[in-house]
């Protein structure tokens, strides 16, 4: 039995690595504006939006796809 899923563009991909890279591209102050919750915009740092991400499933969504609309490319 394999564990492939190609069509899941996140598969294999942690989700501390999902808001680190978005945290590099976008900084905190656009990431917050861009989703508004607390642990964006208040005192941010990875260690909390991850602890606020693995338990807020409606956030968590909100993160995963923008980080597939901000890197995942789709091709042809």
């Amino acid at each position: 039995m394999s564990n492939d899923q190609p069509n899941n563009p996140l598969h294999g991909v942690k989700l501390e690595q999902i808001v680190t890279r978005l945290v590099d591209h976008y900084g905190w102050e656009e990431l917050g504006q861009r989703i508004k919750i607390n642990c964006f915009n208040s005192e941010p740092s990875i260690k909390s939006s991850l602890k606020f991400l693995r338990k807020t499933q409606w956030a968590r969504d909100q993160v995963e796809s923008l980080y597939i609309f901000t890197f995942v490319k789709e091709v042809s």
